[in-house]
């Protein structure tokens, strides 16, 4: 540190000092534990960037601390400011919680003495440096014109210096100021403070009047005549305001998957894991309307328009990515587009250690909110912002787990099974990544048949512990909502959906599991409903959209099922869903012939899944092929030996054969395993010939429904 003398006289020294100020906005709203970790952090940022080692080895610097944040004071060269502030800056992205702003003048300086004997500075330099931060209001980095003046010769700095003219700061006094801002770092934005005080034109002369007058005639008469057009020709203005509507009321936005540029096929799932990250934490702004996942994923790999995209999907803003991994360097470049004009809105790039993936998610996501002017809450801005964990690996695994997760096969579910294992291990304060395990755990039973004994137990204690360290998370309390109805505690169910939607209104699966536990409740209006909702939000999910269709055929609108499922199929013939649903209309239609040949399709697609089997070998019974209804009894009981299948599947075959005792057989096996799946009989078209059984009716009041 620069040592003044210590003993000052009636006539200070006075030296021209280049002054970098700095604070942490709102800092007197944290509390004190938080007040101490954000300025333990900036201080070490602060210590660690190069401009402030070199002046501090060289003594030409001099530190002091100002509560909530600190003055640089540097004697040797006006680039030292800015060059600090840069490095600070850059810094900061991985600190999007901490809001800093800096301002940055030279001017002269004189020492004094504060109250703890401690050498100090005073002076105009040290007021105008703190007057010209006062004019931030987010993310900028503003310096004096006399500072900006002594940078403006030099090529490094001088494409980056824009003026903002003055703006009024204490007691009525006026500063020229410029902001410096990168692609990288600052903020191109006029702050309000300088938007505020340009210069009201003075009234006009005479002539300009006259002038004005003619315009606005000018102007009058063409309204009129624009007006007279729309009334006689009210179509017009229905198709505009049709397509005022197609853009939304407010602010939304698609985010479409990261191409992955790496020459690695494996690292897809960083691509595929940074998109869906960024959705899920815009999701949580209530006033930003977000495409999910499996919607915007229907984009993938294709070249498209944004501007088509907006049409699409009726959204306001689109946002791209590309993603590249070399070893353990990360590359991520961003584009934000204007989705009606095609216009960029804002673009990025990152270039960091793939340790640093969390935090350029989070700095991604908090551009994206300033740059389409989301006014955001302070609850808001923390779950914006909040790092899901501190540990780049555990999250590297828990991109994975959701990546296998989304696939929504057998082998996908064990592996995100594995990925998520991997992440709390990693990291065991990690709440998603316990929400993400106790999500694989609960489909384990319906993809592969597991045993809900052996499942619930695992699944339980991630979902606790998910809740334990973050009750905020709409994906705590979803995962628990699951498990309460796969444990047939309707009332807790219920419960715990409502409170995940309170949370996260705009979290697509809070909706569409919770229509299921209507269904299979019997409340199909309101199901129906909730799943509407989840189309809303992820209108090209099929999964959701499958959901749908089974609500319409549990109303009896067969026809509306039909054409759901052939939607489906049409947006993406390669997903099993659409075929699915389909057939099993076809199946309430006794079209059985079509309902086979679209089963044995469903079968080969999911590699010959238990529950999907069960269904093919009830349409060969009830069809009168008995031989292959059988031969798939057989492979399913070896299968409910090895633990992959449920009674169910095979109680529907003895159920299509006549054997109506081995069908309760079975369905009474699950009952004792207590297996999740047993809940669906109630909604499943197989299950409807077994359900006049006076059998069933017992069996759903012992499982705590109404029959």
């Amino acid at each position: 540190m620069l040592t003044m003398p210590s003993d000052p006289s009636s006539d200070p020294k006075v030296e021209i000092a280049h002054v970098l100020n700095m604070d942490v906005v709102e800092y007197s709203t944290l509390l004190i534990t938080e007040q101490t970790r954000v300025m333990a952090e900036l201080t070490r940022i602060v210590k660690d960037t190069l401009r402030f080692r070199r002046a501090e080895a060289e003594g030409k610097l001099l530190r002091v601390p100002t509560g909530d944040g600190m003055l640089l004071v540097f004697f040797d060269d006006p680039q030292a400011p800015i060059e600090c502030a840069m490095e600070i800056a850059k810094a900061m992205k991985g600190h999007p919680e901490i809001r800093l702003r800096m301002g940055i003048h030279s001017g002269p300086v004189n020492e004094v003495v504060d109250v703890n004997d401690r050498t100090n500075v005073a002076g105009a330099g040290v007021d105008m440096a703190e007057r010209v931060m006062n004019c931030w209001d987010g993310d900028h980095i503003l310096l004096s014109k006399r500072i900006a003046d002594d940078l403006a010769p030099f090529p490094r700095w001088n494409p980056h210096l824009h003026d903002l003219g003055e703006c009024e700061v204490k007691h009525g006094r006026k500063l020229s100021l410029v902001n410096f801002y990168t692609g990288e770092i600052g903020n191109p934005e006029t702050p309000r403070k300088c938007a505020a005080t340009k210069e009201t034109p003075a009234a006009p002369s005479l002539p300009r009047r006259k002038r004005t007058l003619i315009v606005g005639l000018v102007l009058f008469m063409i309204a009129l005549g624009v007006g007279a057009f729309v009334f006689f020709h009210p179509e017009i203005l229905r198709s505009w305001r049709d397509a005022g509507a197609a853009q939304g009321s407010g602010r939304s936005i698609a985010v479409l998957p990261f191409e992955n540029a790496s020459s690695d096929p494996n690292a897809e799932y960083l691509a595929e894991g940074i998109s869906e990250a960024l959705i899920n934490s815009l999701t949580e702004l209530q006033q930003l309307r977000v495409i999910a996942r499996s919607t915007a994923f229907h984009y993938k790999g294709k070249d498209v328009d944004p501007r088509r995209v907006g049409r699409e999907l009726q959204v306001t803003a689109v946002l791209t990515g590309k993603v590249r991994q070399i070893q353990n360097d990360l590359s991520v470049q961003v584009d934000l587009v204007d989705a009606t004009t095609g216009a960029q809105l804002w673009g990025a790039g990152y270039d960091r250690k793939i340790s640093d993936v969390i935090s350029v998610k989070q700095a991604i996501a908090r551009e994206v909110a300033e740059k389409l002017k989301l006014k955001l809450s302070g609850e808001e801005q923390r779950r914006l912002v909040k790092r899901d964990t501190t540990n780049a690996e555990a999250y590297q695994f828990y991109l994975r787990g959701r990546y296998f997760w989304n696939k929504r096969t057998p082998d996908g579910i064990k592996q995100a099974t594995e990925q998520f294992q991997q992440a709390i291990e990693r990291d065991p304060n990690f709440a998603l990544g316990y929400a993400g395990l106790a999500d694989a755990y609960l489909l384990l039973e319906q993809y592969i048949g597991v045993p809900w004994s052996e499942v619930m137990p695992k699944a339980k204690a991630a979902a606790d512990k998910a809740l334990q360290i973050d009750d905020s998370l709409a994906e705590a309390h979803t995962s628990p909502a699951l498990l309460y109805q796969y444990n047939w505690q309707w009332t807790e169910a219920e419960q715990e959906y409502r409170r995940a939607i309170s949370l996260n209104p705009n979290y697509p699966t809070a909706h569409h599991w919770y229509s299921l536990y209507l269904n299979v409740t019997q409340r199909f209006d309101d199901a129906l409903r909730e799943i509407k909702r989840a189309q809303e939000l992820d209108p090209l999910s099929p999964i959701i959209s499958a959901n749908v269709a089974i609500t319409l055929l549990l109303k009896n609108d067969i026809a509306g099922a039909i054409e759901q499922c052939r939607r489906i199929i049409e947006l993406d013939p390669n997903h099993p869903s659409g075929y699915d649903w389909l057939g099993q209309a076809y199946l309430k239609q006794r079209r059985y012939p079509e309902a086979i040949t679209l089963r044995e399709k469903v079968v080969e697609m999911t590699r010959k899944s238990s529950g999907q089997l069960g269904l093919l070998g009830y349409l060969y019974a009830i069809a009168g092929r008995q031989t292959e209804a059988r031969g798939i009894l057989k492979d399913l009981e070896e299968k409910y030996s090895r633990g992959e299948a449920v009674g169910q599947s095979l109680a529907v075959i003895y159920d299509g054969l006549g054997d109506r005792d081995q069908a309760f057989a079975w369905l009474d096996k699950d009952f004792q395993r207590h297996s999740g799946e047993l809940q669906y009989m109630m909604i499943r078209p197989q299950c409807e010939h077994l359900r006049s059984d006076l059998r069933v009716a017992e069996l759903i009041r012992r499982m705590g429904l109404n029959p």
